[in-house]
């Protein structure tokens, strides 16, 4: 039997105001605090559509080579749950905004695309908090009317390892196009997964289920692989797969029935009354392309051009805000190269340990570019850098000033070069004698004695040349 994956993507759109009323979408806010009568479903309250939402969704759909539909409608999607004031959900059924495009993922016998449905917009539900000690459900609205966009993909994914690539390179797309800020732990990024089963090769397609919520890669991983194992087991038995929603619980690993799966009609759709069509002319269209940053593989092209190593550049594309601290850096001083190299040593993991993002890192890109121009000068060393970015990052200081002041500049001068060379030598006589004596590997121990007296300070090459000096005398 071969598995068939179809996804449907939920991205919440960043904007600073719901999809249809001015209260602010920014998540932490205390409950029920970022509501109005709009998103609340009060009765006679007008819903008023945000123009940044239909920019946004006209980008991503642009970025994923999808049709951008010059009207588009909004309907009811009629159904009951205590988090949907209204009674029902504002969503896009026919047409959409977006229909069509594709994206390329890489598999183990190359790469593979992965055709798109449709890209439409709606507003988000709002959030039940089950509290279990009490036997109560209580209601947050502050997620209601909040914008999406739901991505929805054609069957055309085979594995759970295809499907985690997909999302991932999504996920990267509508971060790097800020479509999203995909902020995962607050379901800003978010899909539900259809996972069935048939013959390989087989043109029909199996009963399916739909895992519904899943807000991380890996456990959209565990549950497509869970569920692929379940339906087989199935199939195995002679046991009918039933059509239904289903939950998955990370901490058992399974997936568990919710309800039978619904259809378009189940929901009886019907246009939004309240709502004009939506519509993009060719003259957004047009500014919308224009503003569109470079692709990913053109970002990495352009990394490597400047001399990064691959690896880098990989690291650098995976952190969200470290190319644009990069560039931002170059204009202080441009050795992408060198800056790279401090972001990928210092800069990157003090960002993961501190968990503060690249963008608002206490270094600022000027400085990290002045401290990589220091060392280019070698007014500061490498280990005198290792010593001071700690510091750097705790103050935001500035580094020429903070070496100097912390005596971390480098010692270039002959003078007090040999007067330190002169010192580790009458220290270490036998290690001398040994290097007058033909063993100039000794030579490499008496340099790391120097730079440890200097604290790293010294000119690593003058060090070297200042102890032969002292070691003739």
């Amino acid at each position: 039997m071969e598995p068939v994956i179809g996804l449907e993507i939920h991205a919440q759109l960043k904007t600073k105001t719901k999809l249809f009323c001015p209260c602010p979408t920014e998540p932490g806010a205390e409950p029920n605090t970022n509501i109005c009568e709009v998103c609340t479903g009060q009765p006679g309250a007008l819903p008023r559509m945000n123009g940044k939402a239909i920019e946004l969704a006209a980008k991503a759909g642009l970025a994923l080579g999808s049709k951008v539909n010059g009207q588009s409608l909004f309907s009811r999607k009629n159904y009951f749950y205590p988090d949907l004031p209204n009674g029902f959900q504002t969503s896009q059924l026919d047409p959409p905004i977006c229909q069509g495009g594709s994206m390329d993922i890489e598999t183990p016998s190359g790469p593979k695309t992965i055709r798109l449905n449709r890209i439409h917009l709606e507003d988000d539900a709002g959030k039940c908090v089950h509290d279990e000690k009490r036997g109560r459900t209580l209601v947050d609205l502050n997620r209601a009317g909040t914008p999406l966009i739901e991505i929805v993909t054609e069957p055309d994914l085979n594995s759970s390892a295809e499907a985690m690539d997909f999302l991932k390179k999504l996920h990267a797309l509508l971060v790097r196009l800020e479509v999203t800020e995909g902020r995962m732990e607050e379901g800003e990024f978010r899909c539900d997964v259809n996972v069935s089963l048939r013959p390989k090769g087989s043109p029909t397609m199996g009963v399916r289920g739909e895992i519904k919520n899943l807000n991380s890669f890996r456990y959209a991983g565990q549950a497509i692989e869970y569920e692929i194992k379940r339906q087989t087991a199935l199939y195995a038995q002679g046991q009918p797969v039933l059509q239904e929603t289903l939950h998955f619980d990370p901490a058992r690993h399974e997936t568990r029935p919710l309800r039978s799966k619904e259809e378009a009609h189940d929901y009886r759709y019907f246009p939004q009354p309240d709502l004009p069509p939506v519509r993009v002319s060719p003259e957004l269209l047009e500014r919308i392309g224009l503003s569109m940053p470079a692709t990913a593989e053109e970002t990495a092209q352009n990394l490597l051009g400047q001399g990064l190593r691959e690896d880098v550049v990989t690291l650098l594309m995976d952190r969200k805000g470290a190319v644009g601290y990069l560039e931002e850096a170059r204009a202080h001083y441009d050795q992408a190269k060198k800056i790279a190299a401090l972001m990928a040593e210092f800069l990157l993991p003090a960002c993961q340990k501190a968990d503060v993002p690249i963008p608002d890192s206490p270094v600022t890109p000027r400085n990290l570019a002045k401290l990589a121009e220091l060392m280019d000068k070698g007014v500061v060393g490498r280990r005198a850098a290792q010593e001071l970015f700690p510091i750097l990052f705790r103050t935001g200081a500035e580094p020429e000033a903070l070496a100097r002041e912390k005596g971390l500049t480098q010692i270039s001068d002959k003078g007090a070069l040999l007067a330190l060379a002169a010192e580790v030598v009458a220290s270490h006589p036998k290690e001398a004698e040994n290097y007058r004596n033909g063993q100039e590997k000794v030579l490499s121990f008496l340099v790391g004695q120097l730079m440890r007296k200097s604290r790293g300070a010294a000119d690593p090459k003058g060090a070297g040349e200042a102890l032969i000096e002292a070691l003739k005398a």
